[in-house]
Order: structure tokens, then C-alpha cells, then sequence
């Protein structure tokens, strides 16, 4: 199993992350989440044993969700992409700095942050890069 790490450009938070989800525009036909990509990740039986898609909001690893599936999509320019496909409920992680890269990077399960409980996930969420910083010193 492997993971998917990538930024969410433009993203404020894991609410609004969560609302742009929520909406029409990122839907495939069955409604599903997806971010659509020009790389067709050459590891696609180990994403889809198990691995997620981590979230990179405001330089931070806040979020992951499930990926279920990769569609492939042609572009109007008749390019073929990949639709990665995901389940629609975001789940929070313990907060992990990372700094800024293009693209989407495979991610280690053992290199992941943890999900935080959830309990935690109802708290007031702190400022993430306090929440970062507080976890680098091993406090969250």
C-alpha cells in the first residue's frame, strides 16, 4: 500500500477544503470527489490497496481521504488524464509541516501522519502552523 501527498492549492482550511468537496464542480458523473491530474500514477495497485490522498493546506498535512478509484479522462485536447477519485469525507491528521513541491509525490504509510482521534476532530482547530509547530515538539 502507498499514498498520495498534494497540495490544495488555494484551500484555507480543511472546512473549506471540505465545502469544495461538497460542491458541483470537483463531482464526477457519480458524485464522487476527484481531482483530475495529467500523470497516471505508475503505482495504481498499491494507491488502490488502502491508500489515501494527503492534503497540504497552508504548508501543513491536515487532511487525507480514501482513494477509491483512477478514471481516466480525455481532455478536450484529446489528452488522456487521470481522475483521482476519493471518498468524499476528509479525515484530519496530526498537523506535519511540509514544504512546497508541484504535483502530486507518493507517501510512505510509514512517512503518513496519523489521524487524530476523533474527538480532537470536534475541538476548535488551532491556527495550523501552531498545530504544527506543537506537534514537532511532540505536544499534539
Amino acid at each position: 500500500m502507498i499514498n498520495l501527498i498534494k497540495l490544495s492549492v488555494g484551500t484555507e482550511s480543511v472546512e473549506s477544503l471540505q465545502a469544495w468537496h461538497n460542491s458541483p464542480r470537483p463531482k464526477g458523473p457519480d458524485g464522487l470527489p476527484r481531482h483530475i491530474t495529467r500523470m497516471w500514477p505508475k503505482r495504481e495497485a498499491e494507491l488502490l490497496d488502502g491508500g489515501s490522498i494527503y492534503w497540504v493546506i497552508k504548508g501543513v498535512v491536515q487532511a487525507r481521504q480514501k482513494l477509491l478509484r483512477l478514471d481516466e479522462v480525455i481532455g478536450e485536447d484529446g489528452i488522456r488524464r487521470c481522475a483521482l477519485v476519493f471518498e468524499p469525507e476528509l479525515i484530519r491528521t496530526a498537523p506535519v509541516l511540509k514544504k512546497p513541491f508541484q504535483g502530486w509525490r507518493y507517501l510512505k504509510p510509514e512517512d503518513a501522519p496519523p489521524d487524530i482521534s476523533a474527538r480532537r476532530a470536534k475541538e476548535d482547530a488551532l491556527p495550523p502552523e501552531l498545530s504544527a509547530a506543537l506537534a514537532d515538539i511532540g505536544i499534539l
